[in-house]
């Protein structure tokens, strides 16, 4: 299939299961029945897949230290995709996650061309402000990345790990890529890692809620992390057929070496560049030591991140959302009439006269209206059955569906805007 994705452009996928087989995605549904109490983005499905989350069910399961961190580039209005990635960031925080919220400026000078100043006022005005209005705590942590030297620093040491080659088969950069550009990728997985460094506690599960259009900044991550450990851990057999674990040195001192092989129970052999384990009571707690030792002689012993991946909102016309055309999307500082008058022009599911909406039924699943109820206006889920099943028996008609979301949006953006001004005076709470 070859789908080329890559985080700066408009990204249109009719087939999200074939990501699965292309980049190695994990489908949700299979880890979903793990988690207490699923958002509603995971019940319904707008959470398609996954990259090695069983770590954040078994961390909130077994009460055990995890992060979420997501960034947002401030190149324009803050709309309802945006909202989704708040709602999960602010969800893994109350399920007891240490929350990071990068606002990438880097990015938005070196891609988009926007100055300073103004990605401050928009990442400010349009995206923090919201962020705290729908809920963000202030025990969480905001940061534009040309401001935070934790993640400066570690964005030029992630470099000294990444080359040319690799960030063109990720990324498709070419020879006319900017400099600055590549700079910014290899910052996102500053972003992305820097929640395990010491000051934060050290190394721990980190989730990364993103669209399918941000997997490269995933991959790329997931790479330099392994990169900058001093270890790896390697199952091995012996001549017998007996298992065993190998600990290899990647850049580990000789002295890491010995103290892994003193600190480790049971019986261990120490060669030169490596240490075996011969009855490790549980792979969990010798990788609990390897990360204990390596962070003691200056490593980073850097968990590789988790990420879930939901799906995209189509446009209110239909086709891709586009920030080009105000008409195909909702922005949370809008005036809340004029996005009710929006959504009652929006495309729907509808047949092409009411008698065949009535004989045929409508199509839901086609239908941008039925989106915005599906991913943002209903919460119920008996209320989003019960106009699914109208919907496609024929009895529910588009003028009452486009009526109701018209209500929705605009009592929604009134709310949310009541509450962006009560954020404005918390600023200050969040270091802004």
């Amino acid at each position: 299939m070859n789908i080329k994705i890559d985080p700066w452009s408009a990204l249109n996928i009719d087939d999200y299961s074939k990501l699965f087989d292309e980049f190695g995605i994990l489908p949700f549904d299979d880890i979903v029945r793990e988690i207490e109490d699923p958002h509603k983005f995971m019940k319904r499905k707008i959470i398609f897949g996954h990259r090695s989350y069983e770590l954040i069910t078994d961390a909130m399961k077994k009460n055990k230290p995890f992060s979420v961190m997501s960034g947002f580039m401030p190149s324009g209005n803050i709309h309802l995709g945006h909202k989704m990635v708040m709602e999960e960031i602010i969800w893994h925080q109350q399920q007891g996650g240490d929350a990071f919220v990068g606002i990438a400026d880097r990015e938005a000078y070196s891609v988009r061309g926007i100055s300073w100043d103004k990605c401050r006022d928009i990442g400010i005005n349009e995206y923090i402000i919201s962020l705290i209005a729908l809920g963000f705590e202030a025990n969480g942590h905001i940061y534009f990345q040309s401001k935070s030297e934790q993640v400066k620093d570690l964005a030029f040491e992630l470099a000294s790990k990444a080359n040319f080659s690799e960030l063109s088969a990720i990324y498709g950069f070419t020879g006319e890529t900017n400099i600055a550009h590549m700079l910014s990728a290899v910052t996102q997985s500053a972003d992305i890692l820097h929640p395990q460094l010491g000051e934060y506690g050290g190394p721990k599960p980190t989730v990364i809620p993103v669209g399918a259009d941000q997997d490269p900044h995933i991959r790329l991550t997931r790479g330099l992390g392994h990169k900058m450990n001093m270890f790896k851990i390697e199952g091995r057999k012996d001549k017998n057929g007996n298992k065993y674990f190998s600990i290899r040195s990647k850049a580990a001192p000789q002295d890491a070496l010995k103290e892994l092989s003193e600190r480790i129970p049971g019986k261990t052999k120490r060669f030169e560049g490596h240490v075996d384990v011969f009855n490790a009571d549980t792979f969990e707690l010798l990788l609990q030591t390897v990360r204990e030792v390596e962070t003691e002689f200056g490593g980073y012993a850097f968990v590789p991140p988790s990420s879930t991946y939901h799906r995209f909102m189509s446009g209110l016309q239909g086709g891709k959302m586009s920030s080009s055309a105000p008409d195909s999307f909702i922005s949370l500082t809008e005036d809340s009439k004029g996005a009710a008058k929006k959504v009652k022009r929006a495309k729907t599911g509808g047949r092409t006269t009411l008698e065949e909406q009535k004989k045929l039924g409508g199509e839901p699943d086609k239908c941008s209206v039925y989106e915005m109820f599906l991913f943002h206006l209903v919460d119920d889920d008996e209320e989003l059955a019960q106009i699914y099943t109208e919907c496609r028996e024929g009895s529910r008609v588009c003028g009452n569906c486009k009526l109701l979301a018209a209500e929705k949006t605009e009592k929604f953006l009134r709310e949310h805007q009541e509450l962006r001004e009560l954020a404005k005076d918390k600023l200050d709470d969040y270091g802004l």
